[in-house]
């Protein structure tokens, strides 16, 4: 268990993260596959079973859906706290970045880390819109610094991956792995074997009582990725990873990173074990899901990605963990220097790219903000009929903020409605800035339909109405 200092320097760390996260973005909301998570959570706060059956469902997780169903009592206001939860997510990231840094490498290599990883633009724009690809990094990171502060931890490792592993399948395989590595170890492994089956059989159980298929969210998200034309399989892997780590790290980060971990190998192998360990791991069950059919994502690959920010740091202060006489420390500290010089030259750079995300999530959360004010009066709340909104990605937000089945928000891209409420965007803008994906299916359409009229309206959106 962790020491109450170090729980409280944990602490400390998640609240700065998540103020500088905060001040760096402005604002946050949750995005499609959550909003989904809250909506079906709701469903069971009220006795329903949730409807995974519309189109475009995004995969179930069960740890989210159990996540709406504790918030929703809140209602419309569950997704201000998944907000909040989001923020102290990239807080926690940053918070667990260091003190992993810090126990392989040395305060200073942590701190860099931990700098470098919430500052990345990829990660603040995942950890803003509360993708669930946040909290399982933290879930895997605390897993990882417990098993380096004792070597075969055992049980809570494992509870930590088994939480990681109701968000994403791929802590079921790190967890394998951690079940074998102590048996041969010599630990007995019955108990640690039956914790580390309990995600996959839950998440299973879960799907067989809700869809009636305990592989429903593996046939889903084949037929999800189908249908938005992801990439997949195992051959796509060797070209995608490198690119997509790229442009999560930036190229000053890997720099760092080849240097901190090809010194840490030569000098410090014990601390990089661990390290070189789970970045293999990571990488096997990204290519385990691309062989299976499921979608190639950037955001599938934040643990690995963590890893080089942590290596990166390695490089730039990986020297401080070296003995004082040690003959490399010298020529360490001054490819250490090298490796911060250039991070400090791409920093404008790198501050371009958080300035735009700030924009970007600015001008969708008041596209949003509009959207929910008028979904708050009639006709959006006077259940005047079917609701239809000009494509797929208001769906579940409607059905949060109005309390309905998602069946009842449709997408125009469907079907033309004869009668009810039609949401229609105001201007190019909102078409541009509101699409669930660049092939969402069909062609986002503008056009109201005969016989309905003009209800209501603000900068973002126009209500017509037939009832």
């Amino acid at each position: 268990m962790p020491k109450p200092p170090q729980l409280l320097l944990f602490g400390a760390l998640t609240v700065v993260g998540a103020l500088l996260a905060w001040a760096m973005v402005g604002t946050g909301f949750a995005n499609y596959d959550t909003v989904y998570s809250l909506v079906w959570g709701a469903d069971l706060a009220h006795g329903r079973l949730p409807d995974y059956d519309v189109p475009v469902a995004p995969t179930p997780h069960p740890l989210a859906t159990l996540a709406g169903l504790v918030l929703a009592p809140l209602g419309a206001g569950a997704e201000t706290a998944v907000v909040v939860g989001a923020f102290a997510s990239l807080g926690a990231l940053a918070a667990l970045t260091f003190q992993l840094g810090a126990h392989w490498f040395g305060p200073a290599a942590g701190a860099l880390a931990a700098l470098v990883i919430l500052t990345r633009e990829p990660v603040l724009s995942f950890g803003v819109r509360a993708y669930l690809d946040v909290p399982y990094l933290v879930l895997v990171l605390a897993a990882l610094l417990a098993e380096a502060r004792r070597p075969r931890a055992g049980v809570a490792v494992l509870v930590l991956l088994g939480l990681a592993g109701l968000l994403r399948p791929e802590a079921w395989l790190l967890s394998a792995a951690y079940v074998a590595y102590l048996r041969l170890s010599g630990e007995r492994v019955l108990v640690p074997i039956l914790v580390a089956a309990a995600a996959p059989v839950l998440w299973a159980l879960s799907d067989l009582a809700i869809a009636g298929d305990p592989l429903y969210s593996l046939t889903g998200t084949r037929e999800g990725a189908a249908v938005l034309e992801r990439k997949t399989g195992l051959g796509n892997v060797p070209l995608t990873v490198p690119r997509r780590l790229g442009e999560i790290v930036r190229e000053p980060v890997l720099l760092g990173a080849a240097a901190g971990g090809l010194l840490s190998l030569a000098f410090l192998r014990e601390r990089m074990r661990l390290a070189v360990a789970a970045g293999v791991l990571a990488l096997g069950a990204f290519c385990v899901l691309a062989a299976a059919g499921l979608p190639i994502l950037g955001r599938y690959l934040l643990l690995p990605a963590t890893l080089l920010v942590i290596a990166c740091g390695a490089g730039a202060f990986g020297w401080t963990a070296l003995a004082r006489e040690h003959p490399w420390r010298r020529r360490w500290q001054i490819l250490g220097a090298l490796v911060v010089l250039v991070l400090l030259a791409f920093t404008p750079r790198q501050v371009e790219r958080v300035d735009a995300l700030r924009s970007s999530i600015g001008i969708q959360r008041d596209i949003r903000d509009d959207l929910q004010a008028l979904a708050e009066r009639p006709p959006l709340r006077s259940r005047c009929g079917p609701v239809t909104v000009p494509n797929h990605r208001p769906v579940p937000l409607l059905a949060l903020w109005l309390e309905r089945p998602p069946r009842e928000i449709v997408s125009a891209q469907l079907r033309t409605p004869r009668r009810g409420v039609y949401v229609d965007p105001a201007s190019p803008r909102v078409e541009r800035n509101f699409t669930l994906d660049p092939k969402d299916p069909g062609v986002l359409t503008a056009e109201v339909p005969r016989g309905f009229a003009r209800a209501a309206q603000n900068p973002s959106w126009v209500i017509y109405a037939r009832c």
